[in-house]
């Protein structure tokens, strides 16, 4: 199979994860062994990885590029970059275990749905719900990596609060898009 750019994007997404979560690792906000520059270059390189996500669908979509590669793929390079911060979330304090283990719920059924219907020759792409549901991921995301960079030692309470109840409202989209994605496929799944 011929790459075309819109995949490679995504790949290239793909392979900036390991890169972010060296750094990710390494931010210890809140702690005696916080370091801004990794926070800051963290959310430098998640920035860059969530621009290759908007790019990647805007160049396929005009230059009619879509392949089932890039809607299977692009998801997938979205939930692993998405799903490693917020492990580095948790980590640090700043994000629930209930907020992760409610995304990846939602994550291994809607990747249940999309195997059935790849067995079945079918490709669902992601929703509106979908779409939305990365951004704000993404945004709750690059806050906490910007906003630990800038912070004074004074101001990591007001952090902690404003990034944990992005993670709330993260989950709660979350689940909402879940069940909708399940509510409008689940014809492909009884077919």
């Amino acid at each position: 199979m011929k790459m075309n750019l819109p995949n490679k994007l995504t790949l290239l997404r793909v392979a900036m994860v390991p890169v972010f979560m060296v750094f990710a690792a390494n931010v210890n906000f809140g702690t005696e062994a916080f370091s801004r520059w990794w926070s800051f270059i963290a959310g430098i390189i998640f920035a860059l990885a969530s621009l290759t996500d908007l790019l990647d669908g805007k160049i396929a979509r005009k230059y009619h590029l879509e392949t089932d590669f890039g809607k299977f793929a692009d998801p997938l390079a979205d939930k692993m970059l998405t799903t490693a911060a917020f492990i580095y979330m948790m980590v640090d304090g700043m994000c629930s275990p209930v907020v992760l283990a409610l995304t990846l719920f939602r994550e291994f059924a809607v990747a249940g749905i999309r195997m059935v219907a790849a067995a079945k020759h079918k490709v669902i792409a992601a929703n509106m719900w979908g779409k939305v549901k990365t951004v704000l991921q993404m945004a709750t995301i690059l806050l906490y990596y910007f906003l630990a960079a800038i912070a004074r030692p004074t101001d990591a309470f007001a952090v902690s609060l404003l990034i944990q109840g992005l993670c709330w409202a993260v989950a709660a989209v979350t689940v909402i898009s879940g069940f909708i994605y399940i509510k409008d496929n689940w014809g492909v799944v009884q077919e």
